[in-house]
């Protein structure tokens, strides 16, 4: 039998990837079958998330899928590179141009007798679509790396002391990204949950329009500024965020209202910002048509996938400054890559100790960039957490999580050593009748409120999170539990007073977004609506008018990110537990300000917390080679 049936049998692909080699052997019949079978691992690949398929770590990608038989036997590494370099249907390097840049591959396999539909660079190979995202999105920032216009002059420090008076104690960092903010046209800003990432924005623009005004590109107008984020959820949280932080800035006569006005327009999803078009992968914006901006602010980025980070760039126009902001330790994307990971691991390996050094120094009151190599990606990272009382030592075993360090973590949880986290085990039977015990009054709570804005506010005190959608210990099936014993007379089915909706798609028509949560509230009339937090007050919908949704009483860890309630119930499988890693105990854990109930068992934890949700990718060494 064939390495490509073995692996379609074996459950190591999928129908749609063994279809894709297929097609390929239609092609040229003559095809070895090691070659087949690549092509098909590397769709597999992306599928799991990696823009590039290390062969090397083939193993690994069959262990991840299917762990419990033993794979097939593979080529050895030599032979097998050069199978692949030999096949007309692999490329290497500038060998892998053409056809057009968004044609599916399989399309281009329908079109061209012998299409270069794979890219093998060294030992790692990629579908060549992919390859390019990675190769036009390094070479757009690469672009963006120089320093801008927006130049600091002598007053700069002054303004940095009022806007940040503690700028020589747990707000030096975010001082630090203010100042940088002014010399870069591309700019990280990252930090854990917490930490005051947004807060740091809101006090970045009063001292970035300040300066853009007396440039010559800003010839005494306010710069064009726009918010983004990858969900709509995201988005409002952003923008709510930044509005809140400039109206303490007003306040304390630091800034006019005027201005607190100009420096917070509305926050958009990424698609909406780029100029969505139905039926298309390209966007209204792009290189040729960039955005009206001169401020590109985006939150949340550790969910943006390589395709649209790649399109997001390079519609920035050339002048702009692009702020990205997020959890490089958060869960990455749902779709492919880890861009914002493989971005950080690039800014550090090319180091941003000059960038700190200067914008921590009282007298640099020159240009920052003057003392940053041209192509230098600068990376700042806030490490001071506020969201969680110092009461709680949810932080401490999240970095220990995060770290990978877990004896240190069962031994704490073991010994009750942190404050505000309840472990619990048992078997996943038993789950539905803990999570019960937790939910129902809270949730019930919610039921109880005076009206709908009481209700949508108490809804975000409380939240069950699941690592995985389906099984006993899946978002799905304690969806269903808790609604059941919500709604007895009808089982929790259909909409009923007090039900949580989680919007699943976007909808521009309806202004509703994927992450949109809304409750189900009769109102004056005794009419059952779904309302959802928005400007002005909450909104309501028809429940037949909802684009696609599901219930929000269990979400799983991928939905939460983005959100923060007061109490969390983190809920991990007791088999198949795969799907868990540190990135997603460490996001499930800091979703919460107050307490968080773990249940987990010790097994499942300790294969977690040493499992990193790593995606393979080619984007920091391209990176890195663009930098040298």
């Amino acid at each position: 039998m064939s390495l490509l049936a073995d692996l379609y049998r074996g459950g190591w692909l999928r129908t749609v990837d063994h279809a894709f080699a297929e097609s390929l052997r239609r092609l040229r019949p003559d095809t070895p079958d090691a070659v087949l079978a690549t092509a098909a691992l590397c769709s597999r690949a992306v599928a799991q998330g990696h823009s590039q398929l290390p062969l090397a770590q083939v193993g690994e990608l069959l262990l991840d899928l299917v762990g419990d038989r033993e794979p097939p036997t593979l080529p050895a590494l030599d032979d097998w590179c050069a199978l692949l370099r030999a096949s007309p249907f692999v490329g290497t390097g500038l060998t892998a141009t053409n056809p057009a840049e968004n044609q599916p591959d399989e399309e281009m396999v329908a079109a061209h007798a012998a299409p270069t539909v794979l890219v093998l660079e060294g030992e790692a190979l990629s579908l060549r679509r992919y390859w390019k995202y990675e190769t036009r999105l390094a070479t757009a920032i690469s672009k963006r790396a120089a320093p801008s216009t927006v130049i600091a002059d002598v007053a700069t420090d002054a303004r940095l002391a009022q806007l940040f008076p503690d700028a020589d104690g747990d707000q030096r960092a975010q001082a630090e990204a203010a100042r940088a903010l002014l010399s870069q046209r591309f700019l990280l800003l990252t930090g854990g949950p917490g930490t005051g990432k947004t807060t740091t924005v809101a006090r970045a623009l009063v001292l970035f329009a300040e300066n853009f005004q007396h440039t010559a590109a800003g010839a005494g107008h306010f710069p064009r500024i726009a918010l983004a984020a990858p969900t709509g959820k995201a988005a409002a949280r952003l923008a709510e965020s930044v509005r809140d932080s400039l109206a303490r800035l007003v306040a304390d006569a630091t800034i006019s209202a005027d201005a607190a006005v100009q420096l917070a327009p509305d926050a958009r999803t990424l698609h909406r910002l780029l100029g969505w078009r139905p039926d298309s992968t390209a966007f209204r914006h792009d290189a040729a048509h960039p955005l009206p901006a001169d401020l590109v602010v985006v939150d949340e980025a550790s969910m943006i996938d390589l395709p649209l980070m790649c399109k997001l760039v390079e519609a920035v126009p050339e002048h702009a400054t692009l702020l990205l902001i997020g959890d490089r330790d958060q869960l990455p994307s749902v779709e492919t890559g880890d861009v914002l990971a493989a971005l950080c691991d690039a800014a550090d390996a090319v180091g941003t100790s000059l960038l700190a050094t200067a914008a921590s120094d009282s007298s640099a009151t020159t240009a920052v960039a003057s003392k940053l190599a041209p192509t230098r990606l600068a990376r700042i990272h806030l490490t001071h957490s506020h969201r969680q009382s110092e009461d709680i030592d949810v932080p401490r075993l999240a970095a220990l999580v995060r770290d990978g360090h877990v004896e240190a973590a069962l031994a704490g949880l073991d010994n009750d050593l942190f404050r505000g986290v309840h472990w619990r085990q048992g078997p996943d039977r038993a789950l539905a009748e803990a999570v019960l015990a937790q939910a129902l009054p809270a949730y019930a709570a919610v039921c109880a409120a005076a009206n709908v804005e009481d209700a949508l506010a108490a809804a975000k005190k409380f939240r069950v999170l699941a690592a995985i959608r389906e099984g006993a210990a899946g978002s799905q099936t304690l969806n269903a539990v808790i609604a059941a014993a919500l709604d007895p007379a009808r089982r929790g089915e259909g909409f009923f007073h007090g039900r949580l909706v989680l919007v699943t798609e976007n909808s521009y028509r309806h202004g509703l977004f994927n992450g949109d949560i809304g409750i189900a509230w009769r109102d004056a009339g005794d009419e059952l609506r779904v309302w959802f937090d928005a400007d002005g007050g909450p909104r309501a919908w028809l429940p037949a008018a909802l684009p696609a949704h599901e219930s929000a009483f269990a979400l799983t860890v991928h939905k939460s990110q983005g959100s923060e309630f007061e109490r969390v119930f983190l809920a991990l499988p007791e088999r198949n537990a795969r799907p868990v890693s540190r990135e997603l105990i460490y996001t499930g854990l800091t979703r919460c300000r107050q307490a968080v109930t773990l249940w987990a068992s010790e097994a499942t934890l300790r294969e977690g917390i040493a499992r990193q949700a790593q995606r393979w990718s080619g984007l920091a060494a391209r990176l890195r080679a663009s930098e040298t």
